[in-house]
């Protein structure tokens, strides 16, 4: 199945690279405000989900353009696929995109593919077997201080986004760490926590496509995930959290009073998905000590 995708991302990336030769001559369509589709990205997604049904007809296909019009609706097994994330940066010849592929098994993501065209580089990742750059294993960053951390995030660009409470998220994290960036593809940043070139990510208003591959690539190279209270289902919360288990810990304190799904008053935040029973033990009397 990895080999699978990583061929569909290869045959997108030959599609993009071509167009971003002629990028002023695309058709280029605006799905909203501030929010492109281009011909490159339906081409890009048609040419992914021909491959994936091709060897896998039964299986289900989430994508951005096409939704879940293609493949078996029904199926426990499903490919969720951004064929162009960073489409803004692409048309204007900035060249930070890449195309996304995630399969998933009842709603757990198992295989994960993320390829960035401009720079022939494939991270990939299957659960429990790791996470890669070309040929090279990734760990995530050893940095345990906030304040030596520089956090990826993303900026919200849609009309009816709400603007002032992420200038108070910008406010509360660019405080502390020691920078803040924002590229414009949360695939790749989510790649980048992965190999350990940022120590923690944020980002609100992300659908499944823009984090299903990420995601698996930040657990499988030993960081955290999860939404901004610290629960591990996030994938359709529109929230993310990423990081090193340290700075992941430190992001989701300063981010929990903003989700929106918060928890009750009071109740205590998990920082600790996906640590060992020792590390949740601890953090359990942590949270628990009264304070100071």
């Amino acid at each position: 199945m990895l080999n699978v995708a990583i061929k569909a991302a290869r045959a997108a990336g030959a599609i993009i690279n071509r167009a971003a030769l002629d990028v002023d001559l695309l058709k280029v369509n605006v799905k909203g405000p501030n929010d492109f589709v281009s011909e490159v990205d339906r081409a890009a997604e048609n040419a992914i989900i021909e491959t994936l049904l091709q060897a896998y007809p039964d299986h289900g296909i989430l994508a951005e353009e096409s939704g879940n019009s293609h493949g078996n609706r029904t199926s426990e097994f499903q490919w969720i696929i951004d064929p162009l994330d960073g489409t803004t940066n692409f048309l204007h010849g900035l060249p930070i995109y890449a195309v996304s592929i995630g399969l998933a098994h009842r709603d757990v993501v198992q295989q994960a593919v993320v390829y960035d065209p401009a720079r022939n580089d494939l991270f990939f990742a299957s659960r429990g077997r790791g996470a890669f750059l070309n040929d090279r294993r990734l760990r995530v960053s050893k940095r345990i201080n906030l304040s030596d951390a520089l956090v990826g995030t993303g900026f919200p660009f849609r009309r009816g986004d709400d603007f002032e409470r992420y200038l108070q998220m910008m406010q509360s994290v660019m405080q502390r760490c020691a920078g803040v960036r924002r590229p414009g593809a949360a695939a790749l940043d989510l790649c980048y926590v992965a190999a350990g070139w940022y120590d923690g990510f944020f980002e609100t208003g992300l659908n499944p496509w823009d984090v299903a591959a990420g995601s698996l690539m930040v657990t499988e190279a030993g960081g955290l995930i999860g939404n901004f209270t610290g629960e591990s289902r996030f994938l359709h919360q529109r929230e993310v959290v990423a990081g090193n288990p340290k700075i992941y810990g430190h992001l989701v304190h300063l981010l929990a009073p903003f989700t929106q799904g918060a928890k009750p008053a009071g109740a205590p935040v998990d920082t600790s998905v996906g640590a060992t029973p020792a590390a949740r033990k601890t953090l359990s009397r942590r949270q628990s000590k009264p304070a100071a």
